[in-house]
């Protein structure tokens, strides 16, 4: 909790008591590892801030996972697109390794908005770096090699994600194959 309070002081100034006010809205959640907290067809109810732990958004296509996201430590996650218009997610959210989060609920962000600019600033800025990072992501698959991806991905991403997703979960986020992967990883390692 207090990583997040830092964090929302950082970025929307809150004050000492509008953190012990925002707190009241949130619940404590523990997962383990490889549960879904939101299916493909259900509402995205919840924002998680990550305390600790490993997330992942995927689609199923054709008996197929594809890795859209990754979140880690002290990260929002949820599918965005179902959270923000309230619709059902095109999407799954997946706890990849044993997990605490501290989640609000999308009736509860919407009372902050109303009650406070700051809020209304914070889900403006979630709004924004979701669609910007959305974007990046489409430019990367359509304009950048295999190996250019994974190159990138290894610069960009947290280090926790690097190293302990497994490669057919970034494989499948950077559109390839996993044995290409392996190509690619043995070429890197080998120049």
């Amino acid at each position: 909790m207090k990583e997040l309070n830092k964090i929302l002081k950082e970025l929307i100034g809150l004050t000492e008591s509008e953190c012990e006010e925002f707190s009241k809205q949130l619940k404590r959640q523990e997962y383990k590892a490889k549960t879904i907290l939101i299916e493909e067809g259900n509402t995205a109810e919840s924002l998680y801030f990550i305390e600790s732990g490993l997330f992942r958004t995927y689609k199923n296509l054709d008996e197929k996972d594809i890795t859209t996201y990754f979140a880690c430590d002290n990260q929002f996650i949820t599918v965005f697109n179902s959270f923000i218009n309230q619709t059902t997610s095109s999407e799954n959210l997946e706890v990849i390794e044993d997990s605490i989060v501290y989640k609000i609920s999308s009736d509860s962000l919407i009372q902050l908005y109303k009650e406070s600019s700051k809020f209304e600033k914070f889900g403006r800025i979630l709004a924004e770096k979701n669609h910007l990072c959305a974007l990046e992501r489409t430019l990367t698959m359509q304009t950048k090699s295999a190996k250019k991806r994974y190159l990138d991905f290894l610069k960009n991403y947290n280090k926790k994600i690097v190293s302990r997703v497994p490669q057919y979960q970034i494989a499948s986020f950077l559109g390839i194959a996993s044995e290409s992967l392996s190509r690619v990883r043995r070429e890197i390692f080998i120049s």
